[in-house]
């Protein structure tokens, strides 16, 4: 163990509201960023090139979204593992951890995009796009697909550069991309017409000046974290990736979902009804990407006090965080009620896509209730993934993100003839709230820290 290096820790030492706050709120402000390009491109493109291409965009969205959860895995599980070392003052195995982590995901960007590229066809075919929407897809597809790369490494990096204590310039790198993504949608798609190759243009070029700033975090004077590339204990990226399981399964049971939504629409109400799920997905995003700021920043301080047996200080910052939910929860849930109408008509012509704004009204009258439980449950969740529980966390995550609304929404399909199965959503946040509030029961911080250190193996590298 290092201990020649310590240097003052506010996750360890700081007043609790203020470091709350001083990692949640750059980290609200990144992911914020983030989802802006995404409700920009769905602006411009919803305006510009109609509900089709909203739609055909949203097909793709599932194997995005699955490839996107091996990076949060790894991402996230090796995170929380180098908050252990840092709070434990080992600063050599927090480097070996990221290095380790961040090879891994160069490597699995290379394969994964040359694979997406040769199997284009059949994964348009997977996704349950019919021919006619093969070329509208294809514009898109082609162009953002070899991007993912460094949508990739800006994940890994993003996590880390938070852990290590900087979390300004993480959410700094999340804003300069938002701003060149919206800059470069309204010249691509308003301005040139380039359509789906704009936005697809626009989001590419987004990711790779989010990571240009990253990088200046490896020339960082007051960086702990430090980048290797001789490496032993591969091992250790696998038993970080367990732990991050849960992040794993939300993205990809969201794949999942989106899936089977898409394949029910379709169905039901065809291009329209993709079209208008879209539309509620974006009316979704800003609350959600609270919650998600919430739960990273809890299991960034979490993890150093789990690793520093400081069990009221984890308990502190849950119940801040519990508040800061209630109030987000609150003012999403107003605004959804009073507000929707004219939120969606940000995105569609109301008067030219009136069928697809009807229906989008009456999935969010469906889907609201789901704010009344989610933020506690992502809470939990990741205050399991902080203190070592992958199992624990993976199962509140596969509850409320696959086994139930996966079950229900079939089962509400099969029994109703209309819309109304999309209500299943919000049946599924309130049966997995009640399974992550019984399991953090059993497993409080001050067990926790107590049984569970000397079970969790260590690495110096």
């Amino acid at each position: 163990m290092n201990t020649e290096h310590k240097v003052d820790n506010d996750a360890l030492e700081g007043p609790i509201f203020p470091t709350f706050i001083k990692y949640m709120l750059p980290s609200l402000l990144g992911l914020i960023a983030m989802t802006s390009g995404s409700l920009v491109d769905g602006m411009f493109i919803g305006n510009y090139e109609g509900v089709t291409a909203l739609a055909a965009v949203n097909l793709i969205i599932p194997i995005t979204t699955l490839l996107f959860g091996v990076s949060m895995m790894i991402s996230i599980g090796g995170s929380v593992r180098g908050g252990k070392y840092l709070g434990e003052e080992n600063t050599p195995a927090a480097s070996a951890i990221f290095s380790k982590t961040l090879m891994f995901m160069v490597v699995y960007g290379l394969i994964v995009i040359a694979l997406g590229l040769i199997f284009e066809a059949e994964i348009f075919v997977s996704l349950g796009a019919d021919e006619t929407l093969f070329p509208v897809m294809s514009e898109y597809y082609r162009i953002i697909f070899p991007f993912l790369f460094s949508q990739f490494i800006v994940i890994q990096v993003y996590f880390f550069i938070r852990l290590d204590g900087f979390p300004n310039l993480a959410a700094a790198a999340l804003g300069t991309g938002a701003v060149v993504n919206i800059a470069l949608d309204y010249l691509f798609i308003a301005v040139y017409g380039w359509g789906l190759t704009g936005a697809a243009l626009a989001t590419g070029i987004s990711e790779v000046m989010s990571l240009a700033v990253m990088l200046f975090y490896f020339v960082h004077p007051k960086r702990k974290i430090s980048f290797g590339l001789r490496q032993k204990n591969w091992r250790e990226v696998f038993q970080a990736a367990y732990n991050g399981i849960s992040e794993f399964i939300n993205e990809v049971s969201g794949a999942l979902i989106a899936f089977i939504f898409n394949w029910m629409l379709i169905q039901r109400a065809g291009v329209t009804g993709v079209a208008a799920i879209t539309l509620v997905n974006y009316l979704l995003f800003i609350g959600f990407m609270a919650y998600f700021a919430v739960s990273d920043s809890i299991q960034v301080i979490v993890s150093q006090n789990f690793g520093a047996k400081k069990p009221q200080r984890i308990r502190a910052f849950l119940r801040t965080a519990a508040i800061m939910i209630v109030g987000v929860s609150a003012g999403v849930i107003s605004l959804l009620i009073a507000g929707s109408e004219s939120l969606i008509g940000l995105f569609i012509d109301v008067e030219r896509d009136s069928e697809t704004l009807a229906l989008a009204l009456e999935f969010v009258a469906y889907i609201w209730p789901v704010f009344i439980f989610a933020g506690f449950t992502m809470l939990i969740s990741g205050y399991l993934t902080a203190v070592h529980l992958p199992f624990q966390s993976a199962l509140v995550a596969s509850c409320r993100s696959l086994i139930m609304p996966a079950g229900l929404l079939i089962l509400f399909y099969m029994l109703l003839s209309d819309y109304r199965f999309v209500a299943a959503i919000s049946l599924a946040e309130a049966i997995s709230f009640v399974i992550a509030v019984t399991l953090y029961i059993y497993h409080t911080p001050t067990n926790i820290t107590r049984v569970r250190h000397a079970d969790l193996p260590g690495d110096n590298g």
